[in-house]
């Protein structure tokens, strides 16, 4: 009879990846209080603004991410229906390019727009909003060194992956809801540079 290899799992796992997307989501929430909001260094990728550029990113973001809840639950047998063999290597390229995406994102709303609480420089209040996207912008950074902790290790428990993923996955389309949706809604698509 062959030996079990199959590693313990241990709860140490998903408390060292939850403290440390905990830091993540601090570090990045102080960073985009402390940090001076600039265009410098920023991109629009052809579009008129940086904000239009974050709105269609962030929208191709929230539907990449319910393909990977679809593709997560076909994977697990959840739909009913077998997988196909190539399934699980598109699952995991559209998730990196999901992280990618929101990387680029995250990186633009926190070097020109910064975490935005209180009042605005002309005493204005924030947006409660505002206020809740950047907290949401900030635990999804953190959430997503939760998720690559939890696929990474193989001692994790058997529902450190679901947890992990389905915050994700919440948190992410909370935080394209309260903007790119609340933004389409508001002044409509966004036009490229080109056309607009």
């Amino acid at each position: 009879m062959a030996a079990d290899t199959t590693p313990p799992t241990s709860l140490a796992v998903p408390l060292a990846g939850f403290a440390a997307g905990a830091v993540v989501a601090v570090l990045v929430g102080v960073f985009g209080k402390v940090h001076d909001p600039t265009l410098a260094a920023t991109t629009t990728l052809g579009f008129r603004t940086v904000i239009d550029m974050k709105v269609v990113l962030s929208v191709v973001i929230g539907a990449l991410a319910v393909l990977q809840v679809i593709g997560a639950l076909w994977l697990y047998g959840r739909l009913g229906i077998s997988a196909p063999s190539w399934l699980g290597t598109a699952h995991r390229v559209s998730g990196v390019v999901t992280l990618l995406l929101t990387a680029v994102v995250a990186y633009h709303c926190l070097w020109a727009l910064g975490l935005e609480t209180g009042r605005f420089a002309d005493g204005e209040p924030v947006p409660v909003r505002t206020v809740v996207h950047g907290v949401l912008g900030c635990a999804v950074l953190g959430t997503a060194v939760v998720k690559v902790v939890a696929v990474r290790s193989r001692r994790a428990p058997g529902w450190f992956l679901p947890v992990a993923g389905g915050l994700l996955f919440t948190l992410l389309v909370s935080a394209v809801l309260t903007s790119a949706v609340w933004y389409i809604r508001a002044h409509g698509w966004p036009s490229s540079g080109g056309y607009g």
